[in-house]
């Protein structure tokens, strides 16, 4: 019995071979192999927009939680101490992954904008009818001036992430080595601070999102 048609045969080679000049790091070479399978620069800079825009709901959702689980801690008042600090230690770190991933995320789109708008401009001078070539150039710089925003957008989001990372983090440090309700008592003041911070984060990678979905329905009706 086979494991794959012959349809998911190429599939997999497909997906081997991208996975391969990916890893090999020759930009040029990996979005060439994409767009001889049908995807254009365009179609993996949507793409990537909206993997970006998913990855910051996510991480938005995560910095809210480890806010509930901070506070939840801060409020101990009896119970199993070190079960409350693993769960918020375990929360930090989903928060950090989720971070991680926005920032990998926020370089895929870079990576392909910067290979996209390349091309782009290079592509003018083969052009012979003035007029389309005009049209052309100031449909790239509209895109290129709604990518920058989006950008400056997602960076900014992303920037304010590491601030509050930081904050759980020490705390969580803290914790490991003063497993009492006295400790666990004098963080409580940091409590309100945190929630304005995380609340700011929050507004911001909305902001992100709102500006990701923007500039993906830019793209698809242009």
């Amino acid at each position: 019995m086979k494991c794959f048609d012959g349809n998911a045969g190429r599939f997999v080679a497909r997906g081997m071979l991208l996975l391969a000049l990916s890893l090999a790091g020759c930009q040029e070479t990996y979005f060439g192999a994409w767009e001889k399978l049908g995807y254009a620069k365009r179609d993996i800079m949507v793409e990537r927009v909206q993997k970006a825009r998913d990855g910051q709901q996510a991480a938005k959702e995560q910095f809210q939680s480890t806010l509930e689980r901070f506070k939840s801690v801060v409020k101990f008042n009896g119970g199993d101490l070190e079960a409350k600090y693993n769960e918020l230690s375990a929360e930090y770190d989903a928060c950090e992954a989720r971070a991680a991933a926005v920032t990998k995320q926020i370089n895929a789109v870079e990576s392909v904008a910067g290979a996209l708008f390349k091309e782009w401009e290079e592509e003018l001078g083969q052009y012979s009818d003035p007029a389309l070539k005009s049209k052309s150039q100031e449909e790239l710089r509209a895109t290129r001036a709604r990518y920058q925003q989006l950008l400056a957008t997602m960076r900014g989001a992303e920037s304010k992430m590491k601030p509050v990372l930081a904050v759980f983090h020490d705390h969580v440090l803290f914790l490991k080595h003063n497993l009492n309700a006295r400790a666990i008592a004098s963080l409580e003041t940091t409590t309100t601070t945190l929630q304005g911070d995380v609340d700011q984060l929050i507004a911001d990678m909305q902001r992100s999102i709102d500006a990701s979905n923007r500039f993906i329905s830019a793209m698809k009706t242009s």
